[in-house]
């Protein structure tokens, strides 16, 4: 692993997502935290020819990586958001993480709000 919390998360999260097609460009990974530790994992992989695929990965292989991302972003015990989104796009190689502070319901998929969910975490970097 390199020095870097923000780059090992988010090659974890490339490494370990499952569901993703081949193809992929970019990513969306919602994690979501309850009582400081991980309790969810979920997104989108979005391929060029614009298929959007549901993603998600094994909490246990993400753990590491996500106590130390927060560690590094939140010392001496400041409070952790309830949940961040880790945005990534492979053909520019950015990155960003928006932070959820309070509102758990933020970025939450349901039935109704999927299509509404899948467009606005597209990443739009570089």
């Amino acid at each position: 692993m390199s020095t870097d919390p923000t780059a090992d998360l988010v090659r974890a999260i490339v490494t370990n997502m499952m569901g993703a097609r081949e193809d992929w460009k970019s990513l969306s990974m919602v994690i979501s935290l309850g009582g400081g530790r991980l309790s969810a994992i979920s997104g989108f992989a979005y391929s060029p020819g614009g298929e959007v695929s549901a993603i998600t990965a094994r909490p246990s292989l993400l753990i590491p990586s996500v106590e130390a991302y927060l560690a590094d972003r939140y010392p001496d015990g400041q409070p952790l958001p309830v949940k961040f989104l880790v945005q990534f796009d492979r053909d520019v190689k950015a990155y960003e993480i928006t932070f959820e502070d309070s509102d758990a319901s933020r970025w939450q998929v349901t039935p109704a709000t999927i299509d509404a969910v899948e467009a606005e975490l597209r990443p739009t970097l570089g």
